[in-house]
């Protein structure tokens, strides 16, 4: 068995065929992996994960995480029925759980597959830190992330010789490995500095929608750069902007978080 990708037939066709534009953000990005190919192999790398950690279930913790993740999907679905693209979501099959581990670390990988640490735990405080956290990693999975870093993959180690062909099983494999290098209770997903500014953006939208204070995202960040000062810079928040321009976005981007916060009930 081969994975078919359609590829276009040529780089101008390609960037121009294949662009996806984020209904939230409105940035456009190359996503030309098949989606349902990502999410069957998303599903079985989760569930490869959950096999080889320590799952917490039952405690508060664990319920905020669920309860907590379960309103920004929803908030997330609402948003997308509103617009008329709630196909983008039809295949979803969301799970959040919470795993034992030091690690100053969450993630979601596509079609809605969210592991939290207990090691974050600390760092959110409160369910709006936590809906900042939630809220960044799910918008990650609707923007498409995986499938632009798998494309882009794609696209540097095979190139031309790709278009309007195949790729093997282990070829597909190994692409999707290198993005998602998952499989262990630390596990890492790597994404590009865009992409972690486009959920940064993304996500304090979502929390807003589902009721949460966007405000709550600035102490957040820098309780999270100040739990790493003078240590190893947790993965979390390798690839993304440096504080200040983090900040500086976001109080940007904070009075049309406030309007999706009021919309939503919150008081300013």
């Amino acid at each position: 068995m081969k994975f078919t990708h359609l590829l276009g037939i040529g780089a101008v066709v390609l960037s121009t065929a294949a662009c996806t534009t984020n209904p939230i953000t409105g940035r456009s990005s190359l996503q030309i992996a098949n989606n349902s190919e990502i999410l069957t192999m998303s599903s079985q790398e989760y569930k490869t994960t959950l096999s080889k950690s320590k799952i917490i279930s039952g405690t508060a913790d664990a319920k905020r995480v669920v309860n907590v993740g379960s309103r920004i999907k929803n908030a997330a679905e609402r948003y997308y029925q509103s617009i008329g693209r709630s196909a983008d979501l039809a295949n979803y099959s969301w799970e959040f759980n919470l795993l034992q581990s030091n690690e100053l670390n969450a993630w979601c990988m596509p079609g809605g597959k969210v592991a939290v640490y207990t090691g974050i735990l600390p760092v959110t405080k409160s369910d709006n830190g936590l809906a900042v956290v939630l809220g960044h990693e799910v918008s990650h999975a609707l923007a498409g992330h995986g499938n632009e870093r798998i494309s882009q993959a794609m696209v540097a180690q095979y190139g031309g010789s790709i278009l309007g062909g195949t790729m093997s099983n282990s070829q597909w494999a190994g692409i999707f490995e290198k993005v998602y290098p998952i499989g262990s209770q630390v596990a890492l997903l790597k994404y590009g500095r865009n992409q972690e500014s486009e959920a940064d953006q993304m996500g304090l939208y979502l929390m807003s929608m589902a009721g949460y204070d966007p405000r709550e995202a600035i102490p957040f960040w820098n309780r999270m750069e100040g739990a790493s000062s003078g240590a190893r810079q947790p993965e979390f928040l390798s690839t993304h902007p440096n504080p200040e321009t983090r900040i500086s976005d976001i109080n940007k981007d904070l009075p049309k978080a406030l309007e999706y916060y009021k919309a939503a009930g919150g008081k300013i």
